[in-house]
């Protein structure tokens, strides 16, 4: 680990910044749903946890080297919530939902809220750093090398250059081949589908951008120096999983152990090349068949 203080605890540190993970993450509806059928909206509880986790994280001594995490979190939330209360308005839904609403349409208006998200995100961590190389958004060593995995078959003298281009192929397949299988296409939907490709593609190409930014180098460029890589990225992908749990295709474990394993060779990605290239493009090809699956469901 990297130097968090003389009179500062590693041991505190990973405590509270799990801790500030979890209560702000999914896990309370996921612990709730798993009694009751309802789902109770706790965005501004969250918000009021992360608020008083940055005002201890300034005040007291031990937990300093925590207030850039706990402040992007915050505004990562803030920001989250105050855009979902626009996507909720009537003049918001009238132009971008509703069942005559089409499919660039419909996904135009979730985007342009998700990039304001990303933006937000960004801007927060452009005032606290300066420079875009402190949060990864470069393109970063593509040909890093990549520190060794024996259970993933990942040997010594390995680059990322190669296995950059397998991690994506291996993810698109493991996402695509279970949920083409569960879309039973009906004849002729791929050639109804084929006009919306296009778009399909451009909406990978943002999701996969912004999710990077507010999953990723939010978590990441915050917290690798104080509590050490290991737990930056174990603590950016239970968050990232957990997201999926409720609302993953599919649901339920499986759904949010996936992209959790995903998110964790994502962000190994980003810290060993130090970039945002293969980080976006790991993502980015699986999303590519997540949306195409949408476009043959829309038309179906």
């Amino acid at each position: 680990m990297s130097k968090t203080g003389d009179n500062t605890s590693p041991r505190i540190l990973l405590i509270f910044a799990w801790a500030l993970m979890l209560l702000a993450s999914d896990l309370p509806e996921i612990v709730w749903h798993s009694f009751f059928a309802e789902i109770p909206a706790w965005a501004w509880s969250k918000i009021g946890v992360l608020a008083v986790g940055l005002a201890l994280c300034w005040f007291w001594q031990p937990l300093r080297p925590l207030r850039t995490y706990a402040g992007i979190f915050l505004v990562f939330k803030l920001a989250d919530a105050a855009l979902k209360w626009v996507g909720a308005q009537s003049w918001w839904q009238s132009r971008f939902a509703g069942t005559r609403v089409s499919f660039f349409l419909g996904y135009l208006g979730v985007y342009i809220l998700d990039v304001g998200l990303a933006l937000v995100v960004l801007a927060a961590l452009w005032l606290i750093w300066r420079k875009r190389s402190a949060f990864f958004l470069i393109k970063g060593q593509l040909d890093a090398p990549i520190e060794p995995v024996r259970w993933l078959g990942i040997g010594a003298g390995e680059s990322w250059r190669t296995f950059g281009w397998i991690f994506a192929g291996v993810a698109a397949l493991a996402i695509g081949v279970p949920l083409f299988l569960g879309l039973r296409l009906a004849p002729g939907t791929f050639a109804r589908a084929l006009p919306l490709l296009p778009a399909a593609v451009l909406f990978a190409a943002i999701n996969a951008f912004n999710e990077e930014i507010y999953f990723r180098t939010s978590f990441l460029s915050t917290l690798h120096e104080v509590i050490g890589k290991p737990h930056a990225l174990l603590i950016s992908s239970v968050f990232f999983g957990l997201g999926h749990y409720l609302y993953g295709s599919p649901p339920g474990f499986i759904g949010a152990l996936l992209p959790g394993f995903l998110a964790w060779l994502i962000g190994k990605s980003m810290l060993e090349t130090k970039g945002f290239v293969w980080p976006w493009f790991i993502h980015f090809v699986p999303d590519v068949v997540v949306f195409v699956s949408y476009a043959f469901g829309w038309v179906q």
